[in-house]
């Protein structure tokens, strides 16, 4: 869906029209400032503002033993860094739990789908980073974008048009950019 143009937003009073005593340039900085119309962010957006504590208490389980000692585990070669695997799903279940008639970004889920599902084997060993660099990856992208949804779900007061990268990025998860 495209987004509604601005004579469209206006006709709509989704917003004022320039204003003839400001300079173009000061027009155009109030549209960009400005909330996203776009219906799907905001809901998105809202969304993220409603679960907050469950987005935050799962951030906060990534930080101590699933983050610092799984990567850890990953360069002495240990099989507990497949334990990743857990974290990096349940996150990403939290993110479909939010948009569940939205499907996520494609790249996102190829990253996902190559760094779970794997059980480890003792030939992974001959193969350490060819059989765990996926896991890594996947729970790192995983935790990426759940640090931006808690970071602008707080910061925010509602989805600007000019938007802060993760912000920007928490879109693309959601194909909403």
């Amino acid at each position: 869906m495209k987004k509604p143009t601005v004579a469209q937003m206006i006709k709509m009073g989704l917003m004022e029209p320039a204003s003839p005593s400001k300079s173009i340039h000061e027009n155009l900085e109030e549209l960009l400032e400005g909330p996203d119309a776009c219906p799907k962010v905001n809901l998105l957006f809202n969304r993220i503002k409603a679960s907050l504590p469950e987005l935050s208490a799962l951030l906060e389980e990534t930080v101590d033993t699933p983050y610092e000692d799984r990567i850890y585990r990953f360069y002495h070669g240990s099989y507990k860094v497949f334990y990743l695997q857990m974290q990096t799903q349940a996150i990403v279940t939290a993110f479909e739990k939010l948009m569940p008639d939205y499907p996520l970004n494609d790249d996102f889920l190829a990253i996902v789908g190559e760094g779970t599902n794997r059980i480890f084997s003792k030939a992974d060993n001959k193969r350490w980073a060819e059989a765990t660099r996926p896991i890594v990856e996947a729970f790192l992208h995983a935790k990426y974008f759940l640090e931006m949804m808690v970071k602008y779900g707080k910061e925010l007061d509602y989805p600007p048009v000019t938007m802060p990268s993760g912000w920007a990025a928490v879109l693309y998860l959601y194909n909403l950019r």
